[in-house]
């Protein structure tokens, strides 16, 4: 997954009952592996390694 600043990220979730989370790309941080700050949709914020559920939103 490559995301930019401002990019929506969507990550499913692994578990049947929880909902997938949604959040905005802050910051994109390359040192080593390619990671991100992101801003949840509940209002926190926190860096972000992304995995193989993950995926970037369409743009409208």
């Amino acid at each position: 997954m490559h995301a930019t600043t401002g990019d929506q990220i969507i990550v499913e979730s692994a578990v049947l009952d929880s909902p997938r989370r949604r959040g905005e790309v802050l910051d994109v941080i390359e040192e080593g592996v390619r990671h991100y700050r992101v801003r949840w949709d509940d209002g926190h914020e926190s860096i972000y390694f992304p995995g193989p559920d993950d995926r970037v939103a369409d743009r409208p």
